[in-house]
């Protein structure tokens, strides 16, 4: 899905489009209300998410604008801070679908953008296939395929593997994959992480001979790489 992002904090909207890209989707970023105005003059978006607190124009002034443009059913989202009350109840009034409270946590923010275009675009929430290489992902039953071949993996371990492939050759740290696998789950041992990474490995026989290695990252995660590429 592609997805619009309108954060004056450059640092923020980098972070954000680097977790909603992972989770499959293609995100845009924009540092002021105009720049993104107009590109949706020129291209739709599936989503938009903005900051509440716009340098350039008035919030509600872009989310007004931002809806004559959009098609009728795209979902809109604002980021307001933990103690804006008065934002919250703004951003609600002038039509936005839901919000999120700063700081962000990326688990957070997948599960809230998969719900909102879940209910937008019921028509498309079909299973999806990816596929990398001989190896073939089937999102909707959590099916793994390699060479026309099922792979036994668990729900936990498909979605570790589903990561690493969206994020190919891209280091990923272990904060990173804590949140977007174990996303209700505070007390994660470091060794949980590692065997779960091992089994990947095993089971997907990630290794040179077959085009793929999976590598720790010294003193920072995690990274999937394709050789020969």
């Amino acid at each position: 899905m592609r997805i619009s992002v309108l954060d004056n904090d450059n640092v923020q909207a980098d972070l954000i489009c680097q977790v909603l890209n992972g989770a499959g989707h293609n995100c845009q970023a924009f540092d002021n209300g105009k720049d993104m105005l107009g590109q949706l003059r020129k291209d739709s978006t599936d989503l938009l998410i903005m900051d509440w607190q716009v340098n350039d124009v008035p919030a509600q002034e872009v989310l007004r604008r931002a809806k004559e443009k959009m098609a009728p059913n795209t979902p809109t989202m604002f980021l307001a801070g933990s103690a804006a009350e008065d934002d919250i109840v703004a951003g609600v009034t002038a039509g936005a679908d839901d919000y999120l409270v700063k700081p962000l946590r990326r688990g957070e923010l997948v599960a809230r953008v998969q719900a909102l275009l879940r209910r937008a675009y019921p028509s498309q929430n079909g299973a999806e296939q990816l596929q990398f290489g001989p190896y073939v992902f089937e999102t909707r039953p959590g099916r793994l395929m390699m060479d026309g071949e099922q792979i036994d993996v668990t729900h936990k371990e498909f979605n570790l593997a589903l990561l690493f492939f969206r994020n190919l050759g891209r280091p990923l740290s272990r904060a990173y994959i804590h949140e977007s696998i174990w996303v209700r789950e505070t007390a994660v041992p470091s060794r949980t992480m590692d065997t779960h990474v091992s089994r990947v490995r095993n089971k997907l026989r990630l290794r040179p001979e077959n085009g793929f290695r999976l590598v720790p990252v010294y003193s920072y995660g995690y990274r999937l790489e394709r050789l020969g590429a």
